[in-house]
Order: C-alpha cells, then structure tokens, then sequence
C-alpha cells in the first residue's frame, strides 16, 4: 500500500523554491486526501504561485488505497499534523499562503498563530479551544465517530448517508453520489474527540495563538448550509480572531454545505480564496 512518499512531498518544495513563486500550501480536513485540491492547485499556478499539496503523516497516494487501508490514517493527532504541515513549510524558501478546509481550516489558523503564513484562507474550520457555540447539525455531523469511544484509536469511514448530511446536503443526490465516490475515505478519529474536549482539556493540542502580531491577514469562509461547520462555529472563530491587529475577514457563501471545496460550485470559493491571498502576496 503506497502512503504519500517523502520524496513527492520534497519534489513539490523543490519545484516550488525553484520558481521563485510564492508558495501556496493546502491543508485538507478528514474524509479527504491532498487530491481534493488538485483542481485549485491548476488556478492557483495559473495565477502565479506555486502549489504545494501538503499530506497528513501517512496519507496514501489515492482514494481506492485508503479506503482499502484505512487503518494507516489512525492515530493522527491534531498536534502531529500541524508539526507535519509546519515542517513542510521550514523547507519553502519564501513564506507561503496557507489554505486549508474542516480541520484543515483550523491547522490554517494554527499555523498562522505560530507566524508561518504570509495569508491564510480558512475555510468551514473546526473549532478550537475558546470556540464554544456547538451547534446540533455539527453534533450529528460528528455522531459517526463520537458515539462510539473505541474510535479515537481508529480511522472510521463515513456511510453515503452520513457524507450526504455532513458534506453533501447542499446538492443533489446524484452529484453526491459521484463526491462520496470520488473523494470520501476514512478519517482519523481522534482529532475529532480532542476538538469536542478542547474547552475542558487546558493542555489541548486543539488551541490556536490568535493574538499573535505575526499571524497575517486571515480570510474564513463560510457556507450557510453547512452541517458541520455551521456559521456560528465560523463566525466564533472570527470573533476571537478578529482581535488580531492584521486583517480578519469572514465571508458567508450562499447555499453551500461543507462539500464547498470539492463539489461543483468549487471554483467559486477559489476565486474568492484567491483574490483574498492576491491582495497581500504576489
């Protein structure tokens, strides 16, 4: 079974320092892989920057090797990936824009609080210690995995009807069919029992530095038929963000459920991320 090889990840950091581009690194959430931003990665280089596609410790290569080898994707703490992600970032000459989606979105803002973003795009971000509003779509979105304790040392793969709520409400059946097809594998599940204990837990891994003078301007996104991340999970991470003395934006996106970065209303959300990420970096 093929994991994401170092050598691919070093490849795309090579290729980026070798532009001379600004680095864009995309952080994907659970249920997903990196190939979930293949698409953005094509607009984002068209725009100039350079794209990396950055994997959670063991990611496989593809959706069918996950899914037949889901146990390689447990045990992946929120504090692993973001050491991950961040190490990645030590090796890219020039600071890059992060944007990332779910939990990917709060390795963004995690990221960002330690000052290694030059712009950030959060997009449906799970929530962090602070974050308190705890809406009851997010609870069921999450059900799959918090009802049952055994799961925190596990990667659980989502039903079609659980993805059709918690991803894929805001389409049709039939183009969520093709996502869950396309791009659903199983998940870690303990970075979802650290985030629903992160505001009992003071030494929790789930915790963003907001206040740091170094965390650059931060777009979150949010779209207003999201189940997991509803808006008052989003809107409360710009509340707490938006005490930062850099720009602190948040944008609503009509009609859309968490499925915004990968369904067919896709490129919208990118353009919006890019225009952002354009205004502060080139």
């Amino acid at each position: 079974m093929a994991t994401v090889p170092a050598s691919h990840v070093d490849e795309q950091i090579a290729d980026a320092n070798a532009t001379g581009l600004t680095p864009v690194v995309f952080i994907h959430g659970l249920w997903l892989l990196p190939s979930s931003w293949d698409r953005w990665a094509e607009v984002f280089k068209e725009a100039g920057f350079a794209p990396v596609l950055a994997p959670w410790p063991d990611d496989p290569e593809t959706v069918e090797e996950a899914n037949a080898h889901p146990e390689v994707m447990a045990k992946k703490t929120v504090g692993q990936v973001a050491d991950s992600i961040g190490e990645l970032i030590s090796g890219l000459d020039k600071k890059p824009a992060i944007v990332g989606h779910s939990f990917g979105g709060l390795m963004t803002q995690i990221l960002a609080g330690r000052g290694l973003s030059a712009a950030s795009v959060s997009i449906s971000p799970a929530p962090y210690r602070g974050v308190l509003p705890l809406p009851i779509s997010a609870l069921r979105s999450s059900f799959p995995v918090l009802g049952n304790p055994a799961n925190r040392s596990k990667a659980v793969p989502l039903t079609f009807d659980q993805f059709h709520y918690a991803f894929a409400n805001a389409v049709s059946e039939d183009e969520a069919k093709s996502l869950y097809n396309t791009f659903a594998v199983p998940a870690a599940g303990v970075p979802l029992f650290q985030a629903a204990a992160a505001n009992l837990n003071p030494w929790t891994e789930v915790k963003v530095n907001s206040k740091n003078p170094e965390r650059g301007p931060l777009l979150i996104v949010s779209g207003t038929e999201d189940h997991t991340v509803p808006w008052a999970i989003s809107n409360a991470s710009y509340k707490k963000q938006r005490k930062n003395d850099a720009v602190t934006e948040i944008v609503k996106v009509e009609d859309r459920g968490h499925a915004l970065t990968i369904d067919s209303g896709w490129r919208e959300v990118c353009d919006l991320s890019l225009e952002f990420v354009k205004r502060f970096v080139s």
